[in-house]
């Protein structure tokens, strides 16, 4: 497939449909599991890894998804695209950075992936806008029975399904929740958030999940126990957690409002301004003007951008994207120039003339 049409498009799950959208990005619910015949592709030899990845691709060629799959060879990959899929959520940084036969299939609405020999055979995924998650359950639960129905699982009846981490062990599942908190920051009361968390096992990472840091106050939060819980029991638990956050962030936001104003939308209007006019600027920064952005479009301070532009841009001025957008190597002042240039094309409808 040319990974280039893709810079046109974007997943579902940016499109700031789903459930308590303002809040709430996007739900992910990810499952590990592995073939009975085969070791965990950390024991596996190359010629084992191959076998692997070619019955994998082959079954799932078979599924009836409901849309069409579009299968890539990451092993075949250069790094530019391998990383392009990472900042799309389409393959974990693990995937990218692995070696050997290896490949990920994915839906056209990007809402649904399958990765083949990252730490585990198969990692199916699927991610929606929005707070959703017993949709994404009842989704991927199907897709599950699918594969199960081509494929023999290692699986015990004491442990539950077998996984290369310990951690996954017994469901295999992993659920998150990718959350913008910006008024939770502004305020500090975020570190509460993160201690009450903490203390019922809950992680809470970057955009890109495990080892990434928050940008553009972006927190994905996810369970880190599966071992003896039912997929019911820690969707529930996340869920209830989850709407305790939404509604605590609303009410901080609209304290702010209420009490400084003007104050706050002087802060979203210059970070607006800044990003229609800046000649150069740093991902770190974009992040955190658009966050604010963001937020001051939820909170009715700005009425001429929508939230799904804003979500595009988050991924679409990360560095891989940039360089598919240019067709072509950019060092990092360069992607500093370009990145302020596309955003002033998408947010103005045209590339003003510098002051």
């Amino acid at each position: 497939m040319d990974l280039d049409a893709l810079t046109t498009t974007s997943g579902e799950w940016l499109r700031g449909t789903g459930p308590d959208s303002d809040i709430v990005v996007s739900s992910r619910i990810r499952l590990a599991r592995n073939l009975a015949q085969f070791p965990f592709p950390s024991r596996a030899d190359d010629s084992t890894r191959s076998e692997i990845e070619a019955l994998l691709r082959d079954k799932l060629n078979l599924l009836q998804l409901g849309t069409s799959l579009i299968y890539v060879d990451v092993n075949t990959l250069e790094t530019l695209d391998r990383q392009f899929l990472v900042e799309r959520q389409l393959i974990s940084r693990e995937h990218a950075d692995s070696h050997g036969s290896r490949g990920v299939g994915f839906g056209d609405q990007e809402n649904v992936s399958l990765m083949v020999n990252e730490e585990d055979h198969l990692r199916i995924q699927v991610l929606r806008s929005g707070f959703s998650l017993n949709e994404c359950w009842s989704e991927i639960d199907r897709i599950d029975d699918s594969i199960e129905s081509h494929v023999t699982y290692a699986f015990s009846e004491e442990l539950g399904y077998l996984t290369a981490c310990p951690t996954n062990a017994g469901t295999g599942i992993r659920v998150s929740v990718m959350l913008h908190l910006p008024a939770l920051v502004i305020t500090k009361e975020i570190q509460k958030v993160f201690q009450a968390l903490h203390k019922i096992s809950l992680a809470v990472r970057g955009l890109y999940g495990e080892g990434s840091q928050a940008m553009g106050d972006f927190y994905q939060i996810s369970n880190q126990v599966t071992l003896g819980k039912s997929e019911e029991q820690v969707i529930t638990g996340l869920n209830d957690v989850v709407a305790n956050i939404i509604a605590y962030e609303r009410r901080v936001r609209d304290a702010l409002v209420k009490e400084n104003r003007s104050s706050l939308h002087d802060q979203v209007a210059r970070a607006y301004g800044i990003l229609k006019n800046a000649q150069t600027i740093s991902s770190e920064e974009t992040m955190h003007l658009l966050s604010s952005v963001r937020m001051g479009i939820n909170l009715g301070l700005i009425d001429d951008l929508e939230i799904p532009t804003v979500n595009e841009l988050f991924i679409h001025t990360q560095p891989a994207h940039l360089q598919k957008l240019r067709k072509e190597h950019l060092e990092s002042a360069e992607r500093n120039v370009a990145r302020a240039s596309y955003l002033r094309l998408r947010l103005t409808g045209h590339e003003p003339e510098p002051n």
